[in-house]
């Protein structure tokens, strides 16, 4: 191994040994060591692909069924009802009916309608629906894991503030979380935002037990405790110091919640609570279906394999996340 030499002033050069200049080069930021522990994991890898093929299609889902109308989910075909994946067109449709590319790649249901279009847009609902329950779900619980956490030992007459929001976030655990969700879907109209809301509102304990922990811990670390002798203002230090370091386990849990929200939306659509008609999601698409599982299975094959494997690839990505961010199991892998 060649060893890099450093020129001098004058005649001298000096001479690094390899390890030294090894040693020398500029140090991995946090990220870059995440990254680098999570893209040797070949499960976490492919989990991520598929989910960001995921949004890739959800985008085009979007944009070629709503904006730009390419493939139509709403057109009613009696003629091609319950057709099989890869049926060409019959030629009894009416003039502008015929789907594009005179086919349709993964059949029509009872309707005729075209199982792709629906499919296509049904992928952006669900992803929607995951993101923003989370989203919700994550800013309940920071907030109240964070207030229990860094306030937790003030008093509110005779009892903690810890102990307050602890208890409280107890009492909400005690409850059925999906049965709390069927409840509360069903006395409100339906509507999408509804279900994001409620899915958001119902799934953030497990947040807020995970931030109140960590602020526990950092609360007595030493750039917590400089932090509060310069005099900086609380919501400073909360927010611009403690909030940051207390996430990594919070974005492990939130790939997984996304999946669980996704798995939600869907057993509540299929159930009949979910999205209404006219838009289409993979639960109702599956709920759809239940009816023709001799006639034409691929109407809950298709539905049910596309939540598998969006929720298998959360999964696995969560996985991944939480072996990168440990540092312990981050030595070991390597």
């Amino acid at each position: 191994m060649t060893t890099p030499v450093i020129p001098a002033q004058g005649a001298e050069a000096m001479v690094i040994p390899a390890g030294a200049a090894e040693a020398l080069a500029a140090p991995e930021t946090p990220f870059e060591q995440v990254w680098r522990a999570f893209r040797k994991d070949r499960l976490a890898m492919t989990g991520l692909v598929v989910l960001l093929g995921l949004v890739l299609l959800a985008l085009l889902g979007k944009l070629l069924t709503e904006w730009w109308v390419v493939f139509d989910p709403a057109t009613v075909r009696l003629p091609d009802k319950l057709l099989p994946p890869l049926s060409a067109a019959s030629a009894a449709l009416g003039k502008g009916l015929a789907p594009p590319f005179g086919m349709y790649p993964f059949g029509t249901d009872e309707l005729g309608r075209n199982v792709l279009a629906r499919m296509l847009q049904g992928s952006f609902v669900s992803l929607s629906v995951g993101i923003v329950a989370v989203s919700i779900s994550l800013g309940i619980g920071i907030a109240v894991g964070g207030f229990a956490g860094y306030y937790g030992q003030r008093k509110l007459g005779p009892i903690s503030i810890d102990s307050l929001l602890m208890r409280f976030t107890d009492v909400v655990l005690c409850f059925p979380t999906f049965f709390l969700i069927l409840t509360v879907v069903a006395l409100l109209p339906p509507s999408i935002y509804n279900i994001m809301i409620v899915i958001g509102i119902t799934s953030w304990m497990g947040t807020a037990r995970f931030v109140r922990a960590e602020f526990m811990a950092l609360r007595e670390q030493d750039f917590v405790t400089a932090a509060i002798a310069l005099g900086l203002p609380e919501w400073r230090i909360i927010f611009r110091h403690m909030v940051p370091n207390a996430l990594a386990p919070v974005l492990v849990s939130a790939t997984i919640d996304v999946a669980y929200a996704i798995l939600t939306e869907s057993a509540l659509s299929f159930l009949g609570f979910g999205v209404r008609p006219p838009f289409a999601t993979w639960g109702n698409i599956l709920a759809d279906g239940r009816a023709y599982i001799f006639d034409a299975p691929w109407l809950f094959i298709i539905p049910g394999s596309a939540i598998l494997v969006v929720v298998l690839a959360f999964n696995l990505v969560g996985e991944g996340l939480r072996d990168a961010m440990n540092p312990k199991l981050r030595k070991r892998s390597s």
